[in-house]
């Protein structure tokens, strides 16, 4: 019997080439190996806790079809990606488990307390983040769940919650998820040297206009070696962005040049340029054509919806029975 593997993400913006690297290229290739029935989900419900507003609600709606067309683009099977929101079994499950765990145990959460060490408002939606993240795992009794070193939380929180529920009620239904942690996660630097982020403002879209990517990347922070001079590229920005494009031959070739000396930065950074353009080409073509027919993404998602929603609703009914609610 194939394992199930549920991965996500908020739809909050478009993505970039941290998330790729760092993400993005593990979950599609986990989520396409036939050893899995996979779930890949949009997580709007979770956008929502930073999403308040009339101009917020549109640009979720884009941002949801964007990130669909970006995930295909990049190589997602189309019948694995769904919309959580369509799925109101994750609400459902999310409304029976915070009746099983403390307020105390919430405030362990780790987006809980950088948000009150940075002295933020704290809305409900973000204190019980972690709640419905659980509910997303054990609706669907998910066994792979990947992510990163810093969201093993999530699945701890997971898989605490499934044991409070067995123990509550003296069943064995919910499986305790282990984390799956990806191996090998890259760290890209941005333009500025620093860890790449939106919230730095110093990342590089995927599907970035020709225009807009060229200017991002001759922006990147160099320091005053002159073009004759011999530079460390285990040290270089640009390098540290660019090898991750390139295979090993390839990477020894960039390295070369960096080390012999007489590569300029002018020359390294649109060397740069190239690669990506000539990487994304394909990629940015059918991105292109999806967002230009969003009645076919629309299509594609709610397909995924209702694939997803099959496998929740035989669950949910179970789950109602075992706590009184049938």
């Amino acid at each position: 019997m194939k394992k199930i593997l549920l991965s996500g993400i908020k739809p909050t913006g478009d993505f970039h080439f941290a998330n790729y690297f760092g993400a993005l290229r593990q979950n599609i290739e986990l989520s396409n190996n036939s050893d899995y029935e996979s779930y890949v989900m949009l997580a709007d419900y979770h956008a929502l806790t930073s999403l308040h507003n009339k101009e917020d609600a549109s640009k979720l709606r884009e941002n949801t079809l964007k990130a669909t067309a970006a995930y295909i683009a990049l190589g997602l099977n189309p019948k694995n990606i769904f919309k959580q929101s369509d799925v109101i079994e994750h609400a459902e499950l999310t409304i029976i488990l915070s009746n099983l765990v403390t307020e105390s145990y919430m405030k362990r959460s780790h987006a809980y307390k950088d948000a009150i060490a940075k002295d933020k408002e704290v809305n409900v939606g973000l204190f019980n983040y972690p709640i419905l993240m659980a509910a997303d795992i054990l609706i669907y009794d998910a066994e792979v769940v990947p992510v990163g070193q810093d969201q093993k939380q999530h699945i701890e929180y997971a898989r605490d919650m499934a044991g409070y529920f067995n123990k509550s009620y003296e069943v064995e239904y919910f499986k305790l998820p282990k984390e799956y942690i990806i191996k090998d996660v890259a760290i890209i630097p941005g333009v500025d040297g620093r860890k790449m982020s939106k919230s730095y403002d110093n990342h590089l879209e995927i599907f970035a206009d020709q225009t807009k990517l060229k200017k991002r990347i001759m922006s990147i922070v160099t320091d005053s070696a002159t073009p004759e001079d011999k530079k460390d590229p285990d040290t270089n920005n640009v390098y540290n962005i660019h090898k991750h494009f390139l295979n090993k031959e390839e990477d020894f070739i960039l390295r070369e040049k960096f080390i012999a000396g007489g590569y300029s930065y002018k020359e390294a950074k649109e060397d740069l340029l190239t690669t990506i353009l000539n990487w994304r080409e394909d990629k940015m073509k059918k991105y292109n054509e999806l967002l230009e027919r969003p009645e076919v993404l629309e299509k594609i998602l709610k397909e995924g919806s209702d694939r997803a929603r099959t496998t929740a609703q035989k669950r949910m009914p179970e789950i109602k029975k075992i706590v009184g609610l049938l």
